[in-house]
């Protein structure tokens, strides 16, 4: 969710408000998706690399995060209304305790959803959550060949089912704004055969048919996007 920032110097808007812009744009691009039959969403909203900005801003984003959490718990928010389940990946030993506590309250009161499942990704990268997985698959060997009883190799699925994003299939459609092509340490190992989309349009400006222009893309190149699929599986 690239580009709140910009969005908001562009448009002589008060600081802050670019992002307030991009949460309820976050919440269009949801419903947008369900009416397209896209169950499975992620949004980075926060990376662990973020952290290096001035602590004032930092702060700004994680009181704004406090909000936006606690404002989707409430019963009449759009993610009960849509039924909409929410996960939180990342280091969230990273984010403060109060910030961390509702995360989990929200990841809770929404776990009974299954028509839509929101992952947001914050004090994440890819590479945190590839070393992640790996120590906590190696612990698991570790026990397993203290207790004796089973298999100890360490394989594919091992590392992939300790992954933040082992609730959500790999991506099909990686859309990246702002113009920029790079991936910027999200999703590496998920993405293999995804089809990435860059487009110039910044994150709280992002709309419908950025999205349908997406998935036709994605449709076009779907034969050819199972293939590598099935050549990263093997």
């Amino acid at each position: 969710m690239d580009g709140n920032r910009r969005f908001a110097k562009k448009r002589n808007m008060a600081e802050g408000v670019g992002h307030e812009v991009g949460f309820q744009t976050l919440k269009s691009m949801i419903v947008f998706c369900m009416d397209l039959g896209v169950k499975y969403v992620t949004a980075y909203a926060f990376s662990i690399d973020n952290f290096r900005r001035k602590p004032a801003e930092v702060q700004k984003l994680m009181d704004l995060m406090m909000e936006k959490m606690k404002h989707l718990t409430e019963d009449e928010s759009f993610v009960h209304q849509k039924q909409v389940r929410i996960h939180i990946a990342g280091n969230l030993e990273l984010l403060n305790p109060p910030l961390r506590d509702a995360a989990k309250r929200l990841m809770e009161v929404t776990a009974g959803y299954s028509k839509a499942v929101l992952t947001i990704c914050i004090a994440y990268t890819s590479s945190n959550e590839i070393v992640h997985a790996v120590r906590e698959s190696c612990e698991e060997k570790r026990n397993q060949i203290e207790d004796q009883t089973k298999d100890v190799s360490l394989d594919l699925l091992d590392i992939e089912k300790h992954m933040y994003m082992a609730i959500a299939p790999d991506p099909e459609i990686v859309i990246r704004t702002s113009g920029e092509n790079r991936l910027s340490n999200f999703l590496l190992w998920q993405s293999c055969s995804s089809q990435l989309v860059s487009t110039a349009a910044l994150w709280p400006g992002i709309g419908f048919w950025h999205l349908v222009c997406a998935v036709l893309d994605f449709q076009r190149n779907h034969i050819y996007l199972e293939k590598k699929k099935k050549q990263c599986n093997q």
